[in-house]
């Protein structure tokens, strides 16, 4: 079963959309890998915290935001990017629908959590390593203190077999 978790990068901001995640001028691309270098470019926050460039969102494999997450476009390609940037799970309050679901089917885990739990993850911030057991359904986030947090989240049996198995083609491999 593939691992989920790792070190956390946080993006305090409701609504990231598509296009932020993954500029539309990258859309001709027709690989994955040409999409890498271009994860998050175009976002910005107002405090000017953000650089998509820094060596924390390269090293990171887990991101935690807060509501919205992925609205938009429901382009596929905004996935991929996260994808080929070695993101395995993505936390927030809330995704759009679509997002979601292209999330589960490359085999990304969608953790939703309540604000009060994300605002608990947020108080850990920047150095936090998150693991997570898909099984228990529960992750556990630990800072640089060696403080703790564990969050329990939850996910329908078919969408957590797809995660588990890595995406919708290795679980139809695995299924027929």
């Amino acid at each position: 079963m593939k691992k989920f978790g790792g070190i956390a990068t946080f993006i305090d901001r409701d609504d990231i959309n598509t296009d932020e995640i993954i500029p539309a001028k990258y859309l001709t691309e027709i690989t994955k890998q040409a999409l890498k270098p271009h994860l998050l470019e175009d976002l910005r926050l107002e405090d000017g915290s953000f650089d998509p460039r820094s060596e924390e969102i390269k090293k990171a494999s887990v991101l935690v935001t807060r509501s919205n997450f992925g609205c938009g476009s429901s382009r596929e390609h905004a996935v991929w990017a996260l994808e080929v940037n070695n993101i395995t799970v993505v936390i927030a309050s809330s995704f759009a629908r679509i997002f979601r679901q292209n999330m589960f089917n490359c085999g990304i885990l969608a953790v939703e959590l309540s604000d009060a739990e994300l605002d608990r993850l947020f108080g850990l911030a920047p150095e936090v390593q998150i693991n997570v057991d898909l099984e228990r359904e529960e992750l556990i986030a630990t800072d640089a203190r060696d403080s703790k947090i564990e969050c329990s989240f939850s996910l329908n049996p078919f969408d957590r077999e797809l995660v588990a198995a890595g995406g919708w083609l290795a679980y139809a491999d695995q299924k027929y």
